[in-house]
């Protein structure tokens, strides 16, 4: 056994210029992360005229994406583990923005979903390393504030880009490929490379205590140098080296209820969010409305989007993350289904507008809840299992929508969309543990079962 203390000492520090850098570095790869996600929703209205796609082949595509998404979460939760939470950070958000590049020079809708897939995998290991990178390496107290915080400037490569397509898009016939273009400026994450540090609780949980040390000694001088003198940290604990964590690790009872508990709170958010985000766009101008007014229509309702991660900011420490969930999930339920019943351009952006605000809201504080009910050993594992289950979910949803769409009508689409937030919200109700900061402290043993875990 070795006295493994990161978590404690992490704990203690003042906000500070290094936990801002940090802050910005993760904001940048969610902006290109939110930027790139809907890139194929805003231009399929223009490949349905320009290149003959259906609703099934846009279907067929988005679907495909949610599968990419499924095995880019569950390979990031090994390369976080193997590599280091930074490198893995840096390698994932590469690889989105070369396949997102790709997708400029696609020659059908066949080599654009393939693209789709490849960049779609990258999006999601991205998102799993990220979320756990800002985990481990806040403190507890104010963790779900900045990873909210990194949402707020991440969520806004969601209006850019729809507001971007909004202009770009209806210029000629190749211009909707400069939507992929922009999408692969992630890659200029490098840049940021050299003023990141790596987890120490990464080093710890592999035994390496001393490049821990090293790393938080780094840490404590740049902080103490603003802030001043800093405090003593709790005393550390006993703590064995983490090995491998082998995917029947989940089944073991205290990780297996988080773990199916999480798959359900991302299955109806990821079916929920992009049912929504993901098929606006070609539904309204299958109703009727132009490929302009349709993806500008959703491009002034993703201006909410910011607003909402701000929002999820402000509550998210303050009140039980369970309980925002559930308040957040519930309101989705009811503006979408909202906005499903008008065809007043007006209400589709008001309805449309307090969608995008509240589901990025949930999102954020998915993001800080998630990897707060495993332990060092299966925080990786745990976030990116349930995290990938969610996005593979979204494998039928768009063929759920396609159906719905062709046998029962528009409404009925959102019926269905804000069916599954309201199931979403229902069982975190009933089941979810509270993570307020102070209810285990830190570096105690771990809680019982049922429990959230805080370390």
């Amino acid at each position: 056994m070795q006295q493994a203390n990161s978590l404690n000492r992490l704990n203690r520090l003042p906000i500070s210029r290094f936990h801002k850098i940090t802050l910005l570095a993760v904001s940048f790869a969610y902006f290109f992360e939110f930027a790139d996600i809907n890139s194929f929703a805003t231009t399929a209205p223009k490949l349905i005229k320009l290149w003959g796609v259906t609703v099934d082949q846009v279907a067929y595509v988005t679907s495909l994406s949610f599968v990419g998404m499924f095995f880019g979460a569950i390979v990031a939760s090994g390369l976080a583990d193997r590599w280091g939470r930074k490198r893995a950070l840096l390698w994932t958000t590469l690889w989105f923005g070369v396949f997102s590049f790709a997708a400029v020079f696609s020659w059908d809708v066949g080599s654009l979903g393939v693209f789709r897939v490849l960049t779609s995998a990258g999006l999601s290991a991205m998102t799993v390393v990220a979320v756990i990178y800002v985990n481990e390496l806040y403190p507890a107290t104010s963790r779900g504030k900045y990873q909210a915080y990194a949402i707020v400037i991440g969520i806004c490569g969601t209006p850019v880009t729809n507001l971007i397509a909004s202009a770009v898009v209806p210029i000629n016939d190749w211009s909707w490929r400069l939507v992929y273009l922009w999408g692969a400026l992630g890659v200029l994450l490098v840049f940021f490379t050299r003023h990141l540090k790596e987890s120490p609780r990464w080093h710890e949980s592999r035994g390496d205590h001393a490049k821990a040390d090293e790393i938080l000694r780094e840490i404590e001088e740049r902080v103490a140098a603003e802030k001043g003198p800093l405090p003593e940290p709790e005393p550390p604990v006993e703590e064995a080296p983490v090995t491998k964590a082998p995917l029947r690790l989940l089944l073991q009872k205290k990780y297996l209820m988080p773990t199916l508990l999480l798959t359900v709170v991302w299955v109806t958010q990821t079916i929920g969010f992009f049912g929504y985000s993901s098929w606006a766009p070609t539904l309204l101008s299958k109703e009727g409305f132009s490929v302009e007014k349709s993806v500008f229509y959703v491009a002034l309702t993703t201006v909410g989007a910011p607003l909402g991660s701000y929002l999820a900011a402000v509550v998210t420490d303050r009140f039980e993350r369970k309980w925002c969930l559930v308040a957040f999930g519930s309101v989705i339920a009811l503006c979408g289904l909202l906005y499903g019943l008008t065809f007043n351009p007006v209400l589709i952006v008001v309805f449309g507008f307090l969608v995008n605000l509240f589901e990025r809201g949930y999102t954020a504080l998915g993001y800080a809840y998630s990897p707060e009910l495993f332990d060092t050993r299966a925080r990786s594992l745990g976030t990116g299992v349930s995290y990938g289950l969610g996005r593979l979910s979204n494998a039928a949803g768009p063929l759920i929508v396609a159906a719905l769409y062709n046998g029962s009508g528009y409404q009925s689409v959102f019926l269905f969309i804000a069916g599954t937030w309201l199931v979403g919200a229902v069982v975190l109700a009933l089941f979810g543990p509270r993570t307020r900061p102070g209810r285990v402290r830190a570096g105690t043993a771990e809680p019982k079962t049922g429990t959230p875990i805080r370390g």
